[in-house]
């Protein structure tokens, strides 16, 4: 398997797909670094050479922040936020939404929590 920035990269998968396990990568970003590599998109991972990771890494380092100092990053803006006081600061302190409607469509910040009576119900043909 090979190892960027730490990271164990699946071997069977196209490296286009591949590169998005590193956190900060997306399916934009990985184009545009195999693009500047001149690696194929549509190679597996393990099929990769030396020279051909060392250049997505180069590439990736000198142009992206990723991994540790991208979260580190991410946290340092969200504890600003808290310092200062801020409605988005305290909302995100209360793990509540941030945005939209968010007195029923807050699904991703808490969490699949379902509060009305027959929401989390099972059936009752279910053997218990």
């Amino acid at each position: 398997m090979p190892r960027i920035f730490g990271v164990q990269i699946p071997d069977n998968k196209k490296v286009l797909y591949a590169l998005q396990y590193l956190y900060g990568v997306g399916l934009a970003t990985s184009k545009k670094v195999l693009v500047e590599a001149k690696v194929d998109g549509d190679k597996r991972a393990q099929e990769l050479s030396a020279d051909e990771l060392n250049r997505i890494q180069k590439i990736l380092e000198r142009d992206h922040k990723l991994e540790g100092d991208l979260r580190k990053e991410i946290g340092q803006n969200i504890k600003r936020y808290k310092d200062i006081g801020t409605l988005h600061g305290s909302r995100l302190a209360r793990r509540l939404p941030l945005k939209g409607n968010t007195r029923r469509n807050s699904r991703t910040t808490r969490g699949n929590v379902r509060k009305t009576m027959g929401s989390g119900r099972k059936d009752a043909n279910q053997k218990t």
